[in-house]
């Protein structure tokens, strides 16, 4: 199911997909399958030319005026001048070099949120339709690559069976509680680090130990704070289902 999302200084073709509640293979043994709650996220990464439209309405987040608190110096490096995308090669192709906190604000502007770690790992799941190759394959010959100068357009590489074009492939992309993939609970309050998932201990514990693909994944997430940018690093918005 396809749903429209319109709202003021986006793109008007923007769309998100509604996936239903199903499980989550769990990354380590002694972890319980989870059940995870139908959402809505963007059929797509957000692009170069989305987020120049939502900096149109939301100044602040233009470059050159971002705190170095909310977002690093190489905040939009690959954009020629505050003033826009300027090539028209990158307009769609998804936006990068952006913080998890100018992501969160587009978001949140859009009525959305970052998608959740268990949530986007849900889709992670799942490769292409019409093929029989496993997603850990196409992982892995993507990670074997150097990032390309201009990264490819949106919507280039496979859509899953859910109707969600490169959830592997394209770019890494931000969620809303990467911060917290390895720690040992839930609270705010808990910082202590598991530290039986890291290295040789997690792949001893590991549920499949060939699933490199997640453990990479996992591992990049530990490496990031709000305000890095990251050249390959984008994201796409979520929201619950009432």
């Amino acid at each position: 199911m396809i749903v429209t999302v319109l709202a003021s200084a986006f793109p008007a073709e923007a769309s998100s997909v509604l996936i239903p509640k199903g499980p989550l293979n769990p990354i380590f043994g002694k972890a319980k399958p989870k059940t995870i709650s139908a959402f809505v996220i963007d059929e797509a990464a957000v692009t170069n030319k989305e987020f120049k439209a939502f900096i149109d309405g939301h100044a602040m987040w233009a470059p050159g005026l971002v705190p170095k608190l909310f977002a690093d110096t190489n905040y939009l490096k690959h954009w020629p001048s505050a003033s826009g995308v300027g090539d028209p090669l990158l307009e769609n192709s998804p936006v990068a070099n952006v913080s998890w906190f100018a992501a969160k604000a587009y978001c949140d502007a859009k009525g959305m949120r970052l998608p959740t770690v268990d949530e986007w790992e849900y889709l992670a799941q799942f490769g292409p339709v019409d093929s029989k190759t496993d997603p850990e394959t196409i992982i892995l010959e993507w990670y074997s690559k150097p990032t390309p100068q201009k990264l490819p357009n949106v919507r280039s590489t496979f859509k899953n069976k859910f109707g969600v074009w490169d959830i592997h492939g394209l770019i890494w992309e931000w969620n809303y509680d990467f911060n917290t993939a390895f720690v040992t609970g839930e609270s705010r309050a808990d910082s202590t680090l598991e530290k039986s998932m890291f290295c040789g201990a997690g792949s001893i514990d590991a549920a499949n130990p060939k699933n490199y693909a997640a453990f990479m994944r996992f591992g990049f997430r530990s490496s990031l704070k709000g305000n890095y940018t990251v050249e390959n690093l984008g994201f796409r918005c979520a929201k619950d289902v009432k």
